[in-house]
């Protein structure tokens, strides 16, 4: 017995003390049962004060299973005493470990030898988030997750599929010999740095991003610029295939667009050069600078028919009026590319530019200063180094693109796949981790057997990424807050990792279910901690700050009580480590 029942503060059990403190263990962070006759009480000792204990409530010992929460209260006649051993795991860990239902991640830093893990469906069924300092553990925690995961001995998870997309690089080393361990699993790589052999350079096919993502890529920041994007994807429609597969609808819109010009009002000199401009880059074989018009009497060209007389007009307007009439087909309507043929930023560059000069509504200054500016930067883009990363040469469908993702060169399943995003700016990095987050959500969202093929997306430093941005003004909504609204049901799960949970969206992280929080210092952290996760306390929030290094408090669905946690040491850890100063800056003496 440790003592007697004085007092119950909501829920807070004081306890008095019988034991002399001096011949006895620690008793803080300790677990205690208090049993009457017709319930098992479970609490915590958070303090000890004046020979009292203050013992926080946890939950009850049901039909020898811990349930979490407090409906009843110990009476005051409880007997109160440690749990027993035997009793440990059933409140920190898992009771009934079963090889393909759970995992162990690490041990208890309070009861030596007792193991920390939880139901792989209630850990992973979930959104999660790991938050910490610099340097407290977080991708150790990681790579002990993953690696977790694939080193269990009667089984393998072969139908996983986690996708990471790597801040700094620092999980190829973690997984590239994964196979060495689990000759099923395999990991597959790709980089953004052109120059590294051991992995596949990061390509993504222009024609299967949609309006939103050729947004993003072009950094629109209002929503009247969506439509001259989508002018241009379905001029893309036109100008990127085939001539004799499109030859009406390309000869019926670069007519238009001329009829517009002659109609336009300008000085015929100005008419003039838009009608070269435009016929020297967009022309067909029936439409062009040197198709014939036939007049009685003689014939001409159109280039011929466009010449100025002396009294500075254009003689034959209506001539070349009634020759681009001829080419018009009021049944042709615009559509969408499909995904069913290829095209590149070539294309879509002479689509933009063919939108700009044939959108009527471009007449207004502001208007037309919002779309050029599209122009501008999708110039710079091909004009950069990153154009190489839209540089497919063979088509490939929707379906067969993130098939490929998950298979290696001798045609087996990759299991985790690892994107290294360290070699461009963070604006890049965010657009190709949102467009990539579209398209497997949206891949998952078509599947004939709804979460049939879980995916999960594991985003380093998410706070650069998963922010409250401009996307629901200029979209309707932002793809990371979509996932984890949506996501759940069609199998595409979230991971967090982020030393700035603060800087976090505020709906991608009240989604998260599961969460492993390692040392926090920053005072707006630690404060936005307690505000936006669900279920913390004020006992978990003051550990925060003296938590060692790989140590973390493990809290959500997939465990009981918030438990503290020391990780087993990740085999072989991350790229993290932090850059030895003394070990770069001296020399021995000579």
């Amino acid at each position: 017995m440790l003592g007697k029942i004085i007092g119950i503060e909501e829920d807070t059990v004081l306890v008095k003390l019988n034991i002399d403190l001096d011949k006895f263990q620690n008793l803080v962070n300790l677990h205690v049962v208090m049993e009457d006759a017709d319930k098992i009480m479970v609490g915590e000792i958070t303090d000890i004060k004046d020979g009292i204990a203050y013992v926080n409530l946890l939950g009850e010992i049901i039909n020898n299973k811990f349930v979490f929460g407090v409906i009843r209260k110990p009476s005051f006649a409880s007997s109160v005493k440690l749990i027993s051993k035997e009793k440990i795991p059933m409140v920190i860990s898992v009771d009934d470990y079963k090889e393909k239902e759970d995992v162990y991640i690490g041990t208890s830093p309070i009861y030596e030898g007792v193991k920390i893990g939880f139901n792989i469906n209630d850990f992973f069924a979930n959104h999660f988030a790991i938050f910490g300092s610099t340097g407290s553990g977080k991708s150790w925690g990681v790579a002990r997750l993953i690696q977790s995961i694939f080193s269990k001995k009667t089984t393998v998870a072969y139908r996983a599929s986690i996708f990471i997309f790597d801040a700094y690089g620092e999980y190829h080393s973690a997984f590239k010999d994964i196979s060495q361990l689990t000759p099923e699993v395999s990991f597959k790589a790709y980089t953004t740095n052109t120059k590294f052999s051991e992995s596949e350079t990061l390509k993504l096919p222009l024609w299967l991003l949609s309006i939103d993502d050729i947004a993003l890529l072009l950094n629109a920041e209002k929503p009247t610029q969506l439509p001259i994007i989508e002018k241009a994807l379905k001029l893309v429609n036109v100008f990127a295939r085939d001539e004799n597969e499109v030859i009406k609808q390309k000869n019926d819109i670069i007519a238009r667009a001329i009829l517009d010009i002659l109609s336009s009002g300008k000085p015929s000199s100005q008419i003039r050069d838009q009608i070269f401009s435009i016929l020297s880059t967009y022309k067909t074989k029936d439409l062009n600078l040197e198709s014939t018009i036939y007049q009685p009497g003689y014939v001409r060209t159109l280039k011929q028919c466009l010449i100025i007389d002396a009294t500075g007009k254009l003689r034959e307007m209506e001539l070349i009026t009634k020759f681009m009439q001829s080419f018009l087909d009021d049944s042709i309507e615009l559509t969408m590319p499909d995904g069913s043929f290829s095209y590149g930023l070539d294309d879509l560059r002479l689509a933009l530019d063919f939108a700009l000069i044939s959108e009527g509504s471009l007449n207004s200054e502001r208007v037309y200063d919002e779309a050029n500016v599209l122009k501008v930067r999708l110039h710079t883009l091909i004009n950069s180094d990153y154009a190489v990363y839209f540089d497919v040469k063979d088509y490939v469908s929707i379906d067969d693109y993130i098939k490929n993702l998950l298979i290696i060169g001798n045609g087996r399943k990759a299991q985790i796949i690892n994107f290294n995003i360290n070699y461009v700016d963070d604006r890049f990095a965010k657009t190709l981790t949102k467009i990539y987050s579209r398209l497997l959500f949206e891949y998952a969202k078509n599947l004939d057997q709804r979460a049939s093929l879980p995916f999960h997306i594991i985003l380093e430093e998410a706070h650069r990424y998963v922010q409250n941005d401009n996307d629901v003004n200029l979209l309707g909504y932002n793809i990371f807050d979509r996932i984890t609204k949506e996501g759940r049901k069609y199998g595409v799960l979230l991971g967090l990792i982020s030393q700035r949970p603060s800087d976090l969206s505020e709906t991608s992280i009240s989604q998260c279910n599961n969460f492993l929080i390692f040392k926090m210092l920053h005072p707006r952290d630690v404060t936005y901690i307690r505000e936006m996760v669900p279920n913390i306390t004020n006992e978990i929030v003051k550990r925060l700050r003296v938590l060692q290094p790989g140590n973390c408090i493990a809290f959500g669905n997939a465990f009981q009580v918030p438990v503290l946690v020391r990780l087993d040491k990740p085999t072989p850890p991350p790229s993290s480590s932090s850059c030895d100063i003394s070990a770069n800056w001296f020399i021995d003496r000579k």
